[in-house]
C-alpha cells in the first residue's frame, strides 16, 4: 500500500494511492462496510489510524484490495494523484527520532568519529514540510543544507518492552523520505542538535508511506539527492553503519516506541557544507531526494519573507 495524508477543503483526509488516483479512505470503507459487516470503518486522519491500529489494519487492507478490484465503479470515493495536494504523510507523529552520522563517508567527510551507538536527537512536527511546498532560508543564516534520508514508520506501540534485533522488524509499518534539512551554523554553535535541526519550514516529510511489504529489503536501498538537478549525494542503505533492527534496538531501551513514529535514518555524504567552496540552499533552488520504490520528494527553496 501507498498511504498518504493529503487536503480536502482545508482539512487533512487519509487516502491510499491506487493507480493514478488518491482513495478516500474513509468514504470508501464506509461504502465498503455495507456489503461486508467484518469491516471497520477508517477514520478520515492518519493519526487517528495509527493510534488504532493493531484493530484496524485489517480492514484497511480489505478496502484498499477492493477499490483496486472495483474501484472504477466508485470514482465518487477517489479523485485524480494529479488533482490532490499532498500533505506530510503523518502531520504530527508521535515522536521523530533522527539518527546522526550514520553512514562513514558521512561521518568521514565531517570529519567527525564513528559514534560506538547510533547517534540520536529529536525533530518537531512542527518543521514538517509537504512533497512540493517550499523549504525556507532563514532570516538569520544562509548555512541551510540538505540531507536526503530514508525514514521508517513504526507500526506498533512497544508498550515497556526493549526490543532485540531479530524483532525489530515487527515494529516496521513502512518508509518513506525525509530530507533533514539544517541549519548548519545553528547545528555547531553547541554539542547538542536541536537548534539547526529544528528551523521552521526545515523537514520535507513524504510523499507517500510505502508499506513494508512492498519493501523487498528496506537495506539495499539507493537513495540519490540532487540540488537544482544536479547529483550531490548518491548511497545505497547497505553501506549504514546501524542497520535498521539496531536503531530500533537502541531506541526502545530508553523510551516506548508509539505506531506512527518516524525515525529518519542518516544521510549519506555529499552534504553541502563540506564542498570546496561550500555550497548552501538559496531562494530559487529545488532540492529533490530520491528512493527507488519509495518515492521522489521535491521542494522549492525561498527566502524567508519571500514565499
Amino acid at each position: 500500500m501507498r498511504l498518504v495524508s493529503y487536503e480536502e477543503q482545508e482539512k487533512p483526509r487519509f487516502g491510499a494511492i491506487i493507480g493514478d488516483r488518491v482513495v478516500d479512505l474513509a468514504l470508501w470503507s464506509t461504502v465498503c462496510a455495507k456489503t461486508d459487516a467484518s469491516l471497520v470503518e477508517i477514520p478520515a486522519k492518519i493519526e487517528d489510524f495509527f493510534e488504532d491500529i493493531e484493530r484496524l489494519e485489517p480492514s484497511l487492507k480489505a478496502v484498499v484490495a477492493a477499490f483496486d478490484a472495483n474501484g472504477a465503479e466508485n470514482a465518487d470515493v477517489s479523485k485524480p494523484l494529479a488533482d490532490v495536494k499532498l500533505l506530510a504523510p503523518i502531520r504530527r507523529p508521535p515522536k521523530i527520532v533522527c539518527v546522526a552520522r550514520n553512514y562513514v563517508e558521512h561521518a568521514k567527510e565531517a570529519g567527525l568519529e564513528i559514534s560506538p551507538i547510533p547517534i540520536l536527537f529529536a525533530r518537531f512536527s512542527s518543521t514538517f514540510v509537504a512533497d512540493g511546498d517550499p523549504v525556507v532560508v532563514p532570516t538569520v543564516s544562509d548555512d541551510l543544507d540538505w540531507e536526503g534520508e530514508l525514514a521508517v514508520i513504526i507500526g506498533k506501540n512497544t508498550n515497556g518492552k526493549r526490543l532485540t534485533k531479530e524483532e525489530a522488524m515487527d515494529y516496521v509499518f513502512g518508509y518513506s523520505i525525509f530530507n533533514d534539512v539544517t541549519v548548519r551554523d545553528y547545528q555547531f554553535r553547541v554539542t547538542q542538535y536541536t537548534a539547526g535541526k529544528n528551523f521552521r519550514a526545515s523537514g520535507p516529510f513524504g510523499p507517500a508511506i510505502v508499506t513494508a511489504d512492498e519493501v523487498a529489503d528496506p537495506h539495499k536501498l539507493d537513495i540519490k539527492t540532487t540540488l537544482n538537478g544536479n547529483q550531490m549525494q548518491f548511497a545505497n542503505t547497505d553501506t549504514m553503519i546501524y542497520d535498521i533492527p539496531t536503531i530500533i534496538e537502541n531506541i526502545s531501551e530508553f523510551i516506548d516506541l508509539e505506531a506512527g513514529d518516524v525515525i529518519p535514518t542518516g544521510t549519506p555524504a555529499g552534504v553541502g557544507f563540506k564542498r570546496k567552496p561550500p555550497i548552501f540552499l538559496k531562494n530559487g533552488d529545488t532540492i529533490t531526494v530520491e528512493i527507488p520504490g519509495i518515492g521522489v520528494l521535491s521542494n522549492p527553496v525561498v527566502k524567508e519573507g519571500k514565499r
